[in-house]
């Protein structure tokens, strides 16, 4: 039977971030009245104190677990020890306290930082043991990888229910719009508005431009994320993506065209490209899920864009 989340008391780690407030919002939508977000200030997830301490205060029916210690090329680079212990622990704990206090549902947000460097495009599930991540992120990759390897033995020896999403990079208002630990679509909105408000004759960019990524708009992430906590019960790997494909100079040429910067574009080929090619193959989250990316990237892309300058003064400050 699916998991009826309207009768839920659904706890969402990362609730507060970029991707959770929209989780948060789509759960109230579907009458959820029991949505708790657990406060880094308050629970330590990375600690067996923290998460035990979260279940017995909040005593929920699922956990979705989105929260993580992520970031760019360049914060993954200063950043290797840290992202893979911090979200190698939180599912470690999380998980294990599911168990031991019988919850219903557990649902782990993964990440496409798993597939190997080389993948075959589109990438499919089953490519996901096939080789080594991209080095610069392998990583935090590795460590949400682990956290699905441990739910699959969860589930064979415990019955723990639970569901395992892997979101292409995703994109949106609200995102983090800090130069040095954000993704690249949100850093290069922010470098054009402000090459315009500064009158720059040119924008920096990282790598050739050649590598290609496929990006989700973060309401269609949230939609297949809570599809899967309703209809999944085994942690089958599934890919969250919008089907597509684009380099990063096309990317750019886009986003300097729907921001109107007029300057020129400076490729810094001495910083790394990361992973060659990203694009997901989705026909497993449509017949498991019921669910396709509705966002065209343009019309994401303009909301992004006009998101961040109606925000950009406090977006620029707060992330």
């Amino acid at each position: 039977m699916p998991t009826d989340l309207a009768k839920s008391r659904v706890v969402v780690t990362g609730g507060s971030g970029f991707l959770g407030r929209v989780v948060c919002d789509k759960l109230a939508q579907r009458g959820c009245k029991q949505v708790l977000v657990p406060r880094q200030a308050d629970y330590d997830l990375t600690t067996e104190a923290g998460a035990a301490a979260m279940y017995a205060d909040m005593k929920p029916d699922v956990v979705l677990h989105l929260a993580a210690e992520v970031g760019g090329i360049g914060a993954n680079l200063d950043n290797p020890g840290r992202y893979f212990f911090a979200n190698m622990a939180m599912a470690l704990h999380l998980i294990e306290r599911a168990r031991e206090v019988g919850l219903d549902k557990f649902v782990q947000v993964g990440t496409i930082c798993a597939y190997p460097k080389f993948t075959p495009v589109p990438f499919k599930e089953a490519d996901l043991w096939e080789g080594y991540p991209e080095e610069t992120n392998a990583p935090y990759g590795v460590a949400k990888k682990a956290a699905m390897v441990m739910l699959d033995g969860y589930q064979r020896q415990y019955g723990l229910k639970s569901s395992y999403v892997l979101p292409v990079n995703l994109y949106g208002p609200g995102d983090n719009f800090n130069l040095h630990s954000s993704h690249v679509i949100p850093a290069l909105i922010r470098k054009c508005v402000e090459a315009i408000d500064a009158g720059a004759d040119h924008i920096e960019c990282w790598g050739t431009g050649s590598a290609s990524r496929e990006f989700l708009y973060v309401d269609d992430a949230a939609e297949g994320i809570l599809r899967a906590a309703e209809v999944l019960d085994e942690p089958t790997p599934v890919n969250l993506g919008a089907s597509f494909e684009i380099t990063i100079k096309d990317l750019v040429e886009l986003i300097v065209k729907l921001t109107g910067f007029a300057g020129d574009i400076r490729w810094d080929p001495t910083k790394p490209d990361g992973q060659p090619r990203r694009c997901l193959d989705t026909d497993k989250a449509q017949k498991l899920l019921g669910w396709k990316a509705q966002t065209t990237f343009e019309a994401g892309l303009r909301q992004t864009i006009d998101w961040f300058r109606a925000h950009s003064e406090d977006a620029a400050t707060r992330m």
